[in-house]
């Protein structure tokens, strides 16, 4: 194979992997749509169940350390968040402080 064949070859793989990238970077229209319908609701996750962010310590998804974390959200159908009820009292649009 041709140096400037094997070139191109790895310019195309290079090209195709970034798209592929791209589009598994990007939210799909379904995905969007279905976060329209639902509400960010904090302190009612389980343990390692929570959506996303959950504090100081802590990256994204699964990484609340206790149930119920109140700076732990999870998605929740729009309008139900404040009617869940935990054993700390139901759960809230906006974070939680809960003594440690």
């Amino acid at each position: 194979m041709s140096t400037t064949r094997r070139t191109l070859s790895a310019v195309a793989l290079a090209g195709a992997l970034g798209t592929a990238l791209g589009l598994l970077a990007s939210p799909t229209p379904a995905a969007a749509d279905e976060t329209k319908e639902k509400e960010k609701c904090y302190g009612v996750s389980l343990k390692g169940q929570n959506d996303c962010a959950a504090g100081p310590g802590t990256s994204c998804a699964g990484t609340a350390k206790v149930d119920y974390q109140g700076n732990a959200w999870k998605y929740v159908p729009k309008g139900t968040c404040t009617s869940i009820r935990t054993p700390y009292g139901p759960g809230s649009l906006e974070p939680i402080k809960r003594p440690a």
